[in-house]
């Protein structure tokens, strides 16, 4: 990857600054493939700029709560791969998904110049994904799961599990993933006292409990080494 122009790199720095909670030196440099240093200088002159950057020892970069810049416009390529998404999203079968997304994009394209609009309508209509083609929705719960990972919330769920058992729990939620077109959440259930998988569009009703639990302090890959041999010989979701 060659290196970028100054200018066009401290847009770059600004735009990852205002995206992440904090971002490192060491990251930014490999980002832009540059030295370390030079990213400190690039840093200084947005300090020197106005930008109020945030430096914590030890940690990284970020920008001062509240501060916010003007959008930074997209270029012609950007543009495309949002449409592309848009595209591909919309044939996802989670309705709450698709909805806060064409909400999300609409935003987006309000940013788009005059000559980008024309150009991403006319790519809206030459873009096609055959998966899902009906636009069958099975489920409607992937935002409100998103929430409770953040925000380290406890649920109860109604769950009919593909043999047709239906139970309640109380789960901690903890990382979503995509296979097929369907979503899968893996949370501690308390009822089973260890982690399972559930499909989302077996979930039935969620309610909230109002409580929250204290983080399980496991990345997705710590999980996967932790539970993959005891997972090996057992179904991958939870049918019980």
């Amino acid at each position: 990857m060659e290196e970028k122009p100054r200018l066009s790199r401290l847009t770059a720095i600004l735009t990852q600054l205002q995206s992440s909670r904090i971002v490192t030196a060491k990251t930014l440099a490999e980002k832009h493939n540059v030295s370390v240093r030079t990213i400190y200088r690039d840093i200084r002159t947005l300090e020197k700029s106005g930008v109020p950057i945030v430096t914590e020892e030890g940690k990284g970069y970020s920008m001062m709560e509240g501060y916010h810049l003007p959008p930074v416009m997209f270029t012609e390529d950007e543009a495309n791969a949002l449409i592309t998404a848009e595209q591909l999203i919309s044939k996802n079968k989670d309705t709450s998904f698709v909805q806060h997304y064409s909400d999300a994009i609409l935003k987006i394209k309000a940013l788009l110049k005059g000559s980008q609009k024309d150009k991403v309508s006319l790519l809206t209509e030459r873009i096609y994904f055959f998966d899902n083609y009906s636009n069958h929705k099975t489920s409607n719960y992937l935002m409100r799961i998103q929430s409770a990972i953040t925000n380290f919330e406890v649920l109860e769920i109604d769950y009919l599990s593909l043999d047709q058992n239906f139970t309640k729990r109380s789960i901690e939620p903890f990382a979503l993933y995509s296979t097929q077109e369907k979503w899968l959440l893996i949370a501690y259930c308390r009822l089973r006292k260890a982690f399972r998988v559930f499909r989302i569009d077996l979930i039935q009703k969620i309610t909230n409990t109002y409580e929250h639990f204290e983080s399980h302090n496991m990345t997705l890959e710590e999980y996967y080494k932790s539970y993959d041999k005891y997972n090996q010989d057992s179904p991958l979701l939870d049918n019980k």
